[in-house]
Protein backbone atom coordinates (compact mmCIF):
# COMPACT_ATOMS: atom_id res chain seq x y z
CA UNK A 1 0.00 0.00 0.00
CA UNK A 2 1.29 3.24 -1.06
CA UNK A 3 1.62 6.43 1.27
CA UNK A 4 -0.74 9.24 -0.10
CA UNK A 5 0.89 12.27 1.65
CA UNK A 6 -1.68 15.46 2.72
CA UNK A 7 0.32 17.48 0.60
CA UNK A 8 4.12 17.21 -1.35
CA UNK A 9 6.52 19.61 -3.09
CA UNK A 10 8.11 17.48 -4.47
CA UNK A 11 6.46 18.70 -8.59
CA UNK A 12 7.57 21.96 -7.92
CA UNK A 13 11.14 21.15 -7.39
CA UNK A 14 10.90 17.93 -9.91
CA UNK A 15 9.31 20.26 -12.87
CA UNK A 16 11.00 23.66 -11.73
CA UNK A 17 14.12 23.54 -9.76
CA UNK A 18 16.87 24.49 -12.43
CA UNK A 19 14.34 27.61 -12.99
CA UNK A 20 14.13 28.29 -9.32
CA UNK A 21 18.07 27.65 -9.14
CA UNK A 22 18.41 30.05 -12.12
CA UNK A 23 15.79 32.85 -10.40
CA UNK A 24 17.91 32.05 -7.19
CA UNK A 25 21.48 32.58 -9.20
CA UNK A 26 19.71 36.38 -10.81
CA UNK A 27 19.31 37.59 -7.27
CA UNK A 28 22.30 36.32 -5.75
CA UNK A 29 24.44 38.14 -8.85
CA UNK A 30 22.09 41.36 -8.23
CA UNK A 31 23.85 42.02 -5.03
CA UNK A 32 20.71 43.99 -3.69
CA UNK A 33 18.19 42.00 -1.63
CA UNK A 34 15.45 43.78 -0.08
CA UNK A 35 13.35 46.28 -2.02
CA UNK A 36 14.36 45.90 -5.59
CA UNK A 37 13.71 45.15 -8.99
CA UNK A 38 12.58 41.36 -8.41
CA UNK A 39 10.00 42.39 -6.00
CA UNK A 40 8.92 45.32 -8.15
CA UNK A 41 8.29 42.94 -11.16
CA UNK A 42 6.29 40.29 -9.05
CA UNK A 43 3.96 43.36 -7.34
CA UNK A 44 3.51 44.35 -11.01
CA UNK A 45 2.59 40.79 -12.23
CA UNK A 46 0.48 38.85 -9.22
CA UNK A 47 -1.34 42.59 -8.95
CA UNK A 48 -2.13 42.43 -12.99
CA UNK A 49 -2.68 38.23 -13.10
CA UNK A 50 -5.73 39.28 -10.37
CA UNK A 51 -7.02 42.82 -11.72
CA UNK A 52 -5.83 45.42 -9.41
CA UNK A 53 -3.87 47.67 -9.77
CA UNK A 54 -1.30 48.00 -6.81
CA UNK A 55 0.42 45.85 -4.83
CA UNK A 56 2.66 46.17 -1.49
CA UNK A 57 4.69 42.70 -1.23
CA UNK A 58 5.38 41.69 2.43
CA UNK A 59 6.86 39.74 5.27
CA UNK A 60 4.19 37.10 5.37
CA UNK A 61 0.11 36.56 5.36
CA UNK A 62 -0.77 37.93 8.54
CA UNK A 63 1.41 40.97 8.16
CA UNK A 64 -0.54 41.79 4.57
CA UNK A 65 -4.17 41.38 6.77
CA UNK A 66 -2.88 43.65 9.44
CA UNK A 67 -0.90 46.28 7.56
CA UNK A 68 -4.16 47.23 5.36
CA UNK A 69 -6.05 47.39 8.29
CA UNK A 70 -3.36 49.74 10.70
CA UNK A 71 -3.08 51.83 6.78
CA UNK A 72 -6.97 52.08 6.61
CA UNK A 73 -6.77 53.44 10.20
CA UNK A 74 -4.24 56.01 9.54
CA UNK A 75 -6.17 57.41 6.40
CA UNK A 76 -8.83 58.21 8.80
CA UNK A 77 -11.16 55.28 7.40
CA UNK A 78 -11.50 53.24 10.10
CA UNK A 79 -10.58 53.97 13.91
CA UNK A 80 -9.33 52.25 16.78
CA UNK A 81 -11.77 50.40 18.45
CA UNK A 82 -14.13 49.79 15.25
CA UNK A 83 -15.89 46.64 15.19
CA UNK A 84 -14.64 44.70 12.09
CA UNK A 85 -17.41 41.32 11.08
CA UNK A 86 -15.16 38.14 10.22
CA UNK A 87 -16.33 34.48 9.78
CA UNK A 88 -16.35 32.59 13.13
CA UNK A 89 -14.46 29.72 11.44
CA UNK A 90 -11.48 30.91 10.14
CA UNK A 91 -7.61 30.46 10.63
CA UNK A 92 -6.60 32.55 13.49
CA UNK A 93 -4.61 34.62 12.19
CA UNK A 94 -7.97 36.82 10.66
CA UNK A 95 -9.36 37.81 13.75
CA UNK A 96 -5.46 37.88 15.32
CA UNK A 97 -4.78 40.75 12.31
CA UNK A 98 -8.07 42.73 13.58
CA UNK A 99 -7.15 42.90 17.17
CA UNK A 100 -3.41 43.56 16.47
CA UNK A 101 -4.27 46.68 14.76
CA UNK A 102 -6.14 47.76 17.42
CA UNK A 103 -10.20 46.56 16.58
CA UNK A 104 -12.57 44.60 17.74
CA UNK A 105 -13.65 41.12 15.83
CA UNK A 106 -17.15 40.79 15.63
CA UNK A 107 -17.31 36.73 15.09
CA UNK A 108 -20.51 35.67 12.50
CA UNK A 109 -21.67 32.39 11.48
CA UNK A 110 -20.76 30.45 8.11
CA UNK A 111 -22.81 28.89 5.44
CA UNK A 112 -22.94 25.51 6.58
CA UNK A 113 -22.47 23.92 2.88
CA UNK A 114 -20.16 26.73 1.70
CA UNK A 115 -18.45 27.05 4.80
CA UNK A 116 -17.58 30.34 3.73
CA UNK A 117 -19.18 33.64 5.25
CA UNK A 118 -23.18 33.67 5.11
CA UNK A 119 -24.77 36.80 3.77
CA UNK A 120 -27.35 36.16 5.38
CA UNK A 121 -25.99 36.50 9.12
CA UNK A 122 -24.44 39.72 8.75
CA UNK A 123 -27.14 41.98 10.22
CA UNK A 124 -27.44 40.23 13.71
CA UNK A 125 -23.89 40.76 13.61
CA UNK A 126 -24.28 44.98 13.15
CA UNK A 127 -23.52 47.32 16.38
CA UNK A 128 -23.16 50.61 16.43
CA UNK A 129 -19.43 50.48 16.09
CA UNK A 130 -19.49 48.42 13.38
CA UNK A 131 -17.33 49.62 10.00
CA UNK A 132 -16.31 46.98 8.06
CA UNK A 133 -16.33 43.11 6.81
CA UNK A 134 -13.55 41.18 6.22
CA UNK A 135 -14.52 38.25 3.68
CA UNK A 136 -12.46 35.01 3.95
CA UNK A 137 -12.12 32.91 1.11
CA UNK A 138 -11.72 29.85 2.62
CA UNK A 139 -10.54 26.53 1.53
CA UNK A 140 -9.84 28.34 -2.03
CA UNK A 141 -13.65 29.16 -2.56
CA UNK A 142 -14.53 32.73 -3.01
CA UNK A 143 -17.21 33.76 -0.37
CA UNK A 144 -20.71 35.78 -1.58
CA UNK A 145 -18.69 38.85 -2.39
CA UNK A 146 -21.69 40.18 -4.29
CA UNK A 147 -23.82 40.37 -1.67
CA UNK A 148 -21.42 40.83 1.20
CA UNK A 149 -20.12 44.16 -1.16
CA UNK A 150 -24.06 44.80 -1.55
CA UNK A 151 -24.96 44.90 2.38
CA UNK A 152 -21.73 46.94 2.86
CA UNK A 153 -23.15 49.35 0.90
CA UNK A 154 -26.24 49.90 2.15
CA UNK A 155 -24.75 49.99 5.56
CA UNK A 156 -21.92 51.79 5.03
CA UNK A 157 -19.54 49.18 5.56
CA UNK A 158 -15.74 49.01 4.15
CA UNK A 159 -15.21 45.78 3.15
CA UNK A 160 -11.04 43.94 2.83
CA UNK A 161 -10.68 40.47 2.00
CA UNK A 162 -8.86 37.69 3.35
CA UNK A 163 -7.35 35.97 0.10
CA UNK A 164 -4.92 33.43 1.41
CA UNK A 165 -5.94 30.37 0.26
CA UNK A 166 -7.71 31.54 -3.03
CA UNK A 167 -4.72 32.20 -5.71
CA UNK A 168 -6.53 32.38 -9.12
CA UNK A 169 -10.31 31.36 -7.48
CA UNK A 170 -12.93 34.01 -9.00
CA UNK A 171 -16.41 34.94 -9.42
CA UNK A 172 -18.41 36.40 -11.96
CA UNK A 173 -15.42 36.93 -14.23
CA UNK A 174 -13.45 39.12 -11.19
CA UNK A 175 -10.47 37.23 -9.10
CA UNK A 176 -10.49 36.62 -5.12
CA UNK A 177 -8.46 39.85 -4.03
CA UNK A 178 -10.04 42.57 -6.64
CA UNK A 179 -13.34 43.00 -4.54
CA UNK A 180 -12.58 45.43 -1.73
CA UNK A 181 -11.39 48.29 -1.09
CA UNK A 182 -7.86 45.87 -0.21
CA UNK A 183 -7.42 41.91 0.13
CA UNK A 184 -4.35 40.04 1.69
CA UNK A 185 -2.64 36.84 0.61
CA UNK A 186 0.15 34.71 1.73
CA UNK A 187 2.41 33.15 -0.15
CA UNK A 188 3.18 30.47 2.53
CA UNK A 189 5.15 27.23 0.80
CA UNK A 190 2.01 25.03 0.92
CA UNK A 191 -0.76 27.59 -0.10
CA UNK A 192 -1.96 27.78 -4.25
CA UNK A 193 1.07 29.75 -5.15
CA UNK A 194 3.97 29.66 -2.57
CA UNK A 195 7.11 30.54 -1.60
CA UNK A 196 9.96 28.96 -0.76
CA UNK A 197 9.77 30.78 3.02
CA UNK A 198 7.12 33.31 3.98
CA UNK A 199 5.83 36.04 2.33
CA UNK A 200 2.72 38.40 1.54
CA UNK A 201 0.86 40.99 -0.42
CA UNK A 202 -1.48 43.33 0.12
CA UNK A 203 -3.41 44.07 -3.04
CA UNK A 204 -5.44 47.50 -3.24
CA UNK A 205 -7.08 49.71 -6.27
CA UNK A 206 -6.49 52.95 -3.48
CA UNK A 207 -3.11 54.52 -4.78
CA UNK A 208 -3.29 56.72 -0.89
CA UNK A 209 -3.61 53.34 0.52
CA UNK A 210 -0.88 51.77 -0.87
CA UNK A 211 1.59 54.41 -0.42
CA UNK A 212 0.62 54.26 3.61
CA UNK A 213 0.98 50.02 3.95
CA UNK A 214 4.18 50.41 2.40
CA UNK A 215 5.83 53.21 4.39
CA UNK A 216 3.88 51.12 7.56
CA UNK A 217 6.06 47.79 6.43
CA UNK A 218 9.32 49.98 6.39
CA UNK A 219 9.38 51.14 9.62
CA UNK A 220 6.82 53.70 9.18
CA UNK A 221 9.05 55.48 6.90
CA UNK A 222 8.23 57.32 2.94
CA UNK A 223 12.30 58.44 2.84
CA UNK A 224 14.74 57.22 4.52
CA UNK A 225 15.37 58.42 7.81
CA UNK A 226 12.05 60.05 8.33
CA UNK A 227 9.30 58.12 10.52
CA UNK A 228 5.81 58.86 9.86
CA UNK A 229 4.42 55.67 11.35
CA UNK A 230 5.01 53.18 14.22
CA UNK A 231 5.50 50.90 11.70
CA UNK A 232 7.15 47.57 11.23
CA UNK A 233 9.62 45.59 9.00
CA UNK A 234 8.23 43.40 6.77
CA UNK A 235 9.11 43.24 3.50
CA UNK A 236 8.92 40.62 0.51
CA UNK A 237 12.44 39.59 -0.02
CA UNK A 238 14.16 39.55 -3.22
CA UNK A 239 14.86 36.14 -3.19
CA UNK A 240 11.45 35.01 -2.40
CA UNK A 241 10.23 37.84 -4.76
CA UNK A 242 11.96 36.00 -8.01
CA UNK A 243 11.01 32.43 -6.83
CA UNK A 244 7.22 33.64 -7.05
CA UNK A 245 7.79 35.42 -10.60
CA UNK A 246 8.96 32.20 -11.31
CA UNK A 247 6.33 30.13 -10.64
CA UNK A 248 3.31 32.59 -11.44
CA UNK A 249 3.02 31.42 -15.00
CA UNK A 250 1.97 27.74 -13.59
CA UNK A 251 -0.76 28.85 -10.98
CA UNK A 252 -3.47 28.18 -13.84
CA UNK A 253 -2.40 24.49 -14.71
CA UNK A 254 -1.62 23.75 -10.89
CA UNK A 255 -5.34 25.29 -10.13
CA UNK A 256 -6.34 23.66 -13.15
CA UNK A 257 -5.27 19.88 -11.94
CA UNK A 258 -6.31 20.70 -8.49
CA UNK A 259 -9.68 20.82 -10.06
CA UNK A 260 -9.28 17.62 -11.65
CA UNK A 261 -9.11 15.60 -8.42
CA UNK A 262 -11.45 17.30 -6.62
CA UNK A 263 -14.10 16.24 -9.88
CA UNK A 264 -12.99 12.94 -9.07
CA UNK A 265 -13.29 13.48 -5.29
CA UNK A 266 -17.22 14.53 -5.61
CA UNK A 267 -17.97 11.99 -8.45
CA UNK A 268 -16.77 8.69 -7.27
CA UNK A 269 -16.81 9.70 -3.25
CA UNK A 270 -19.99 7.79 -2.30
CA UNK A 271 -20.24 6.84 1.25
CA UNK A 272 -23.09 8.49 3.06
CA UNK A 273 -21.02 8.57 6.31
CA UNK A 274 -18.59 11.07 4.34
CA UNK A 275 -20.73 14.27 3.38
CA UNK A 276 -18.59 16.34 0.50
CA UNK A 277 -18.40 19.89 -0.05
CA UNK A 278 -20.77 21.58 -2.28
CA UNK A 279 -19.90 21.82 -5.86
CA UNK A 280 -20.00 25.37 -7.00
CA UNK A 281 -21.73 26.21 -10.05
CA UNK A 282 -18.98 27.83 -11.49
CA UNK A 283 -16.40 25.31 -11.52
CA UNK A 284 -13.42 28.93 -11.44
CA UNK A 285 -15.34 29.96 -7.90
CA UNK A 286 -12.80 27.55 -6.36
CA UNK A 287 -9.64 26.50 -6.66
CA UNK A 288 -9.53 23.55 -3.81
CA UNK A 289 -6.62 25.22 -1.70
CA UNK A 290 -7.97 22.02 0.89
CA UNK A 291 -10.54 19.49 0.01
CA UNK A 292 -12.20 18.91 3.16
CA UNK A 293 -15.00 16.44 3.95
CA UNK A 294 -17.23 16.01 7.13
CA UNK A 295 -17.75 13.20 9.30
CA UNK A 296 -19.93 12.59 12.11
CA UNK A 297 -17.20 10.41 13.78
CA UNK A 298 -14.35 12.91 12.04
CA UNK A 299 -11.01 11.16 14.63
CA UNK A 300 -12.57 7.80 13.09
CA UNK A 301 -12.17 8.00 10.03
CA UNK A 302 -9.07 9.88 10.63
CA UNK A 303 -7.47 6.80 12.44
CA UNK A 304 -8.56 4.66 9.52
CA UNK A 305 -7.63 6.90 6.48
CA UNK A 306 -4.01 6.71 8.55
CA UNK A 307 -3.81 3.05 8.80
CA UNK A 308 -4.36 2.74 5.02
CA UNK A 309 -1.13 5.34 4.27
CA UNK A 310 -3.43 8.27 4.04
CA UNK A 311 -2.49 11.55 5.65
CA UNK A 312 -4.84 13.95 6.71
CA UNK A 313 -5.26 17.29 8.55
CA UNK A 314 -7.88 19.31 10.21
CA UNK A 315 -8.97 23.11 9.48
CA UNK A 316 -9.44 23.95 11.93
CA UNK A 317 -10.04 21.61 15.45
CA UNK A 318 -10.43 24.84 17.67
CA UNK A 319 -12.19 27.79 16.23
CA UNK A 320 -10.90 31.12 17.20
CA UNK A 321 -13.21 31.91 20.32
CA UNK A 322 -12.46 28.88 22.11
CA UNK A 323 -8.73 29.45 21.76
CA UNK A 324 -6.35 30.14 24.93
CA UNK A 325 -5.53 33.92 23.62
CA UNK A 326 -9.16 35.04 23.43
CA UNK A 327 -9.93 32.92 26.51
CA UNK A 328 -10.75 36.16 28.50
CA UNK A 329 -12.96 38.02 25.40
CA UNK A 330 -16.79 38.64 25.32
CA UNK A 331 -19.37 37.34 23.51
CA UNK A 332 -21.66 40.52 24.77
CA UNK A 333 -19.64 43.71 25.48
CA UNK A 334 -17.88 45.71 23.25
CA UNK A 335 -14.33 47.08 24.40
CA UNK A 336 -12.82 50.25 22.20
CA UNK A 337 -8.87 49.81 23.42
CA UNK A 338 -6.76 46.89 23.20
CA UNK A 339 -4.21 46.62 26.32
CA UNK A 340 -1.12 48.60 25.38
CA UNK A 341 -2.29 50.50 22.66
CA UNK A 342 1.04 49.44 20.94
CA UNK A 343 1.05 48.54 17.21
CA UNK A 344 1.46 45.18 16.18
CA UNK A 345 1.41 43.69 19.88
CA UNK A 346 -1.76 40.97 20.68
CA UNK A 347 -2.83 41.82 23.79
CA UNK A 348 -4.22 38.83 26.36
CA UNK A 349 -7.43 38.14 26.80
CA UNK A 350 -8.44 40.54 24.06
CA UNK A 351 -12.31 41.60 23.22
CA UNK A 352 -14.19 39.74 20.46
CA UNK A 353 -18.14 39.81 19.98
CA UNK A 354 -19.92 37.40 18.99
CA UNK A 355 -23.62 35.54 19.56
CA UNK A 356 -23.78 31.36 20.13
CA UNK A 357 -21.61 30.13 17.17
CA UNK A 358 -23.21 26.59 17.01
CA UNK A 359 -22.06 26.32 13.33
CA UNK A 360 -18.59 26.94 14.30
CA UNK A 361 -18.66 24.35 16.86
CA UNK A 362 -19.80 22.21 14.96
CA UNK A 363 -18.03 22.05 11.96
CA UNK A 364 -14.18 22.12 14.21
CA UNK A 365 -15.63 18.74 15.25
CA UNK A 366 -16.65 17.02 11.91
CA UNK A 367 -14.17 18.85 9.28
CA UNK A 368 -11.41 16.49 7.91
CA UNK A 369 -8.91 17.47 5.15
CA UNK A 370 -7.92 15.02 2.61
CA UNK A 371 -5.18 14.95 0.33
CA UNK A 372 -4.97 17.61 -2.32
CA UNK A 373 -2.77 19.56 -4.82
CA UNK A 374 -1.14 18.96 -8.23
CA UNK A 375 1.41 16.49 -6.78
CA UNK A 376 -0.94 13.77 -6.16
CA UNK A 377 -0.61 10.66 -8.91
CA UNK A 378 -3.92 9.50 -9.82
CA UNK A 379 -3.39 6.26 -8.48
CA UNK A 380 -3.18 8.36 -5.23
CA UNK A 381 -6.40 9.57 -5.60
CA UNK A 382 -7.68 6.63 -6.27
CA UNK A 383 -6.63 5.13 -3.31
CA UNK A 384 -7.86 8.13 -1.37
CA UNK A 385 -11.45 7.51 -3.02
CA UNK A 386 -11.58 3.30 -2.09
CA UNK A 387 -10.47 4.53 1.45
CA UNK A 388 -13.14 6.49 2.23
CA UNK A 389 -15.79 4.25 0.23
CA UNK A 390 -14.61 1.43 2.68
CA UNK A 391 -15.10 3.20 5.94
CA UNK A 392 -18.06 1.69 8.44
Amino acid sequence: MNKVPFYSVDYVTDSMGQGLKSAFDKVLQSNWYIRGSFGEQFEKAFSEYCGVSHAIGVGNGLDALTLMLRAAIELGRLQKGDEIIVPANTFIATVLAVTAAGLTPVLVEPDADTCNLDPMKLGEALGPKTRAILAVHLYGRVANMPEICKFAEHHGLLVFEDAAQAHGASMDSKKAGSFGLASAFSFYPTKNLGALGDAGMVLTGDAELTNVVRALGNYGSFRKYENEYLGVNSRLDEVQAALLLEKLPHLESWNARRREIAARYLKEVRNPLVKLPEEPPDPMNHVWHVFVVQCERRDDLQRFLFSRGIETLVHYPVPPHLQKAYAGGSSTSMVSEIAGEIAGEIAGNAALRHGPLPVTEALAKRVLSIPMGPGLSDDDVSQVISSLNEFV
